[in-house]
């Protein structure tokens, strides 16, 4: 597990990659401004960072500067924007950023950089704890729309479909068959999703990959199914 720093004042985005890393095992801090992330940087001791270059307070390339002149840059630094130009990246990169992630950023880019990050971390700093982060999703872009659970529910048990009677009986495994066409629809979605939930060990990241849909697309499909998470089950 790694200490990962996610600098962005889109709260969309801070809260996305979040639930991303969150999802792949990692310890995640989030900041909005420079000021935070000075706060963030001193109190957890991060393993990389994730940081924004355009900020309202002080930018992610001053930022960098200021942590490399006081020592601090100890860290894999990877930078994000939506906006930067190439002489922008380029400076931060001289300075001491690892990559540059342009935005919309793509779920495989990112976790192919923060892997390739958390692996030069290692190398220079022996300190710095990883999870290897297995395989890769197919590319999606990162949206700024969220409204997802961080972890779903388990479930205790589910029928196997393969061993459904026949049609002929009016029912498919548990799913009436002659109920309308969208609640049989809704039934057989799911079980179908929770078969996936359970067999991936509720990893956003592969239930995505496994049943072709984008992130924010699952988890939007999740909550109209009424598959709470576990998080607010307990509260």
């Amino acid at each position: 597990m790694a200490r990962i720093l996610v600098v962005d004042d889109e709260v969309g985005i801070r809260e996305l990659l979040s639930e991303i890393l969150y999802d792949e095992g990692h310890t995640v801090e989030l900041a909005e401004n420079a000021a935070q992330a000075r706060a963030a940087r001193l109190r957890m001791r991060p393993d990389l960072v994730l940081l924004d270059i355009w900020m309202p307070d002080t930018d992610g390339v001053s930022l960098l500067k200021e942590w490399g002149s006081q020592g601090l840059l100890d860290m894999p630094v990877i930078m994000m924007s939506g906006h930067a130009t190439i002489d922008t990246a380029v400076e931060a990169t001289r300075i001491g950023a690892m990559d540059f992630l342009e935005k919309p950023i793509t779920l495989q880019r990112l976790l192919k950089t923060i892997a390739a990050g958390l692996a030069r971390g290692r190398t220079s700093h022996p300190s710095a704890v990883t999870t290897p982060l297995g395989a890769v999703a197919p590319a999606v872009p990162l949206e700024d729309e969220l409204d997802p659970p961080a972890a779903l529910t388990s479930v205790a048990s589910l029928p196997p479909l393969a061993e459904a009677p026949p049609a002929s009986s009016g029912k498919l495994g548990s799913i009436a068959l002659d109920q309308p066409l969208r609640e049989a629809r809704d039934e057989f979605e799911r079980i179908y999703f929770e078969y996936h939930l359970v067999r991936e060990n509720h990893s956003m990241t592969r239930v995505s990959e496994r049943t072709g849909l984008e992130r924010t697309h699952l988890y939007r499909k999740l909550k109209q199914l009424g598959i709470e998470s576990a998080r607010k089950r307990g509260t």
